[in-house]
């Protein structure tokens, strides 16, 4: 079972477990990653980010990095939530939850998740900084972290 949802709203992490927890059938294990807005980057400090994004695209992309999760191990679900829209430094942005029946399958399954959200996922983001506004380009690390599921 696949569930992605992008939305400006927060999420409630004990919700999205007890779904996950609800929606498998013989997990054994459910790992999440939590990703939060930096306060800071590098030298500067962050108040907020802008994250815009292409609806239709956005979902399908996410989607498809979802399925080939769940093709490449034994995973019973798998559920995203991608915030987008204005946020403040700490508020919660990302939330990426794969269940298996055996924890490593379900911990290198949300790691791939997330290293394919941050390197293939069509998502802007801009941030605004107490002395102006940037956008982020995309990191070389993130593209490096996604190569390197190609090589396993």
């Amino acid at each position: 079972m696949i569930k992605v949802d992008i939305q400006t709203q927060d999420f409630d992490i004990s919700i999205e477990l007890a779904w996950m927890r609800q929606a498998t059938d013989n997990c054994g294990a459910i790992a999440s990653f939590v990703g939060l807005v930096r306060g800071k980057d590098a030298s500067n400090i962050v108040d907020f980010i802008e994250l815009e994004h292409y609806p239709v695209m956005a979902e399908k992309s996410i989607t498809h990095m979802a399925e080939m999760a769940m093709q490449r191990w034994p995973l019973t679900a798998v559920r995203v939530i991608h915030r987008v829209g204005r946020l403040p430094a700490g508020a919660q942005i990302v939330l990426v939850l794969t269940a298996s029946e055996h924890r490593k399958a379900a911990f290198a399954a949300c790691e791939f998740v997330m290293d394919y959200l941050k390197a293939e996922a069509p998502f802007w983001k801009k941030e605004i900084l107490p002395a102006g506004e940037h956008w982020v380009e995309a990191k070389a690390s993130d593209e490096l972290a996604k190569q390197a599921w190609l090589i396993e």
